[in-house]
């Protein structure tokens, strides 16, 4: 019988540690068994690297000396691979309980990456409430190769099955949603799918809680990705994305995309990327801790009009967030009291929070989605999407709460919002 793999630092584990979808005694206080030591040690040997660095060193060479003609030592020319990218690969796969890895030079190269999975021709199903450049992408790129995208309500079970045609190829989802934080059932959204056409490719992104609170592979989607830029990463200084799916066949299209299409991240994005996945779960409960806190405080404060915060027992979608979530992040919305002007007023009177798009670093930001990430998206689905001139997205960080507290109270106080 064969030894269970052996980490870095030598010990012998099974992976085998979760029983009915939960953790077990021996993991508590942990999403899933393992994921800290995973974040540090997968894919990251020293073995692999020339003198045993504990840290995988960062390779800028763009092409690798052959043995013989065609005879190459795993690396060729740097856009087809580079062991930088790939000791990140490798880690974020396993975080994600994913047999592969694929990293991109942006969430939205990734996202493109994928779509050209299909043919001309080809009909995807997306939820409508999704990342704004994601639908700019499919609106206004995608449909210029043939590619139709029916943005639907993906909360509705009912929906999402008329919606299907005999040309759709993909299902397109975001949970949460960006902004207005939905909650959609994977499980039921992929079975829906592949009961209408079982090579309907489900890609998932996970963009918004990470693979620390949330594996949509364990609900049997066929691929999930992220904006790197966001909580994987975590320092707000790479622009990165990255896809991950267990299907062989899949993984070997999109690594030939990778390569084919040439949107690949540097080594450097790659290396500080691979550190971000270090302090992952310590950053992740961090946010949540704090998030919770401020969903308090908004929540009970008559200057604001709703919160909208997946973990209360209020959200609409609240039972779909307790089966698939392990936990949440540090992102919430809520809807300021008055009109536009309070909300600009109150964004520009924060002094902790920062006024600027982006999300999931270790700094808290604030942004107006109308006015910002969601301006590309048409002024009448804004509407319908409930992305009004008084909604604000906060992405909490991991200060000390009683200070951002403190900041939004102050900058309440500055909007002249009415308190009823």
């Amino acid at each position: 019988m064969s030894s269970p793999p052996r980490t870095r630092d030598g010990i012998h584990r099974n992976d085998k540690d979760v029983v009915n979808g939960t953790c077990d005694t021996e993991h508590k206080g942990t999403t899933f068994p393992h994921f800290a030591t995973d974040a540090i040690h997968a894919g990251q040997e020293t073995c692999k690297f020339t003198g045993n660095p504990v840290i995988p060193p960062i390779y800028l060479s763009t092409t690798f000396q052959q043995k013989a003609p065609g005879e190459h030592a795993g690396y060729e020319y740097g856009r087809s691979g580079n062991p930088s990218r790939e000791a990140f690969e490798q880690c974020l796969a396993k975080l994600e309980a994913a047999k592969h890895g694929i990293a991109f030079a942006s969430g939205l190269a990734a996202t493109a990456t994928l779509v050209h999975l299909l043919e001309a021709g080809s009909h995807i199903v997306a939820t409508n409430d999704v990342y704004g450049g994601t639908n700019r992408y499919l609106q206004r790129v995608a449909a210029r190769f043939n590619v139709r995208t029916s943005f639907i309500n993906a909360t509705d079970l009912d929906t999402v099955r008329k919606s299907f045609t005999a040309d759709t190829k993909m299902v397109w989802i975001e949970t949460p949603t960006n902004p207005t934080l939905q909650l959609i059932d994977i499980e039921e959204v992929t079975k829906a799918a592949k009961q209408h056409n079982p090579s309907i490719i489900v890609v998932v992104d996970n963009t918004f809680l990470s693979p620390y609170f949330q594996r949509p592979l364990m609900f049997g989607c066929d691929v999930v990705m992220h904006s790197v830029s966001k909580y994987i990463n975590g320092h707000t200084d790479v622009i990165m994305g990255v896809a991950a799916t267990n299907d062989d066949e899949l993984a070997g299209r999109i690594r030939f995309l990778q390569n084919a299409m040439g949107s690949i991240p540097s080594p450097f994005d790659c290396f500080l990327a691979n550190r971000g996945l270090k302090t992952l779960p310590v950053r992740m409960r961090q946010h949540e801790k704090n998030c919770a806190a401020v969903y308090e405080f908004l929540r009970d404060d008559p200057r604001v009009e709703r919160v909208i915060y997946p973990p209360s027992e209020d959200h609409p979608q609240n039972a779909i967030y307790k089966k698939q979530c392990r936990g949440y992040s540090g992102m919430i919305t809520f809807y300021i009291r008055g009109d536009i002007d309070n909300a600009k007023r109150f964004l520009s009177e924060l002094k902790l929070f920062i006024l600027a798009e982006s999300l999931g670093g270790f700094e808290s930001l604030a942004e107006h989605p109308g006015l910002m990430t969601h301006l590309s998206v048409p002024e009448n689905e804004r509407r319908m999407l409930g992305i009004s001139d008084t909604l604000i997205r906060l992405s909490v960080g991991i200060e000390d709460v009683a200070d951002l507290i403190a900041d939004i109270d102050q900058a309440l106080k500055k909007s002249g919002a009415p308190s009823s």
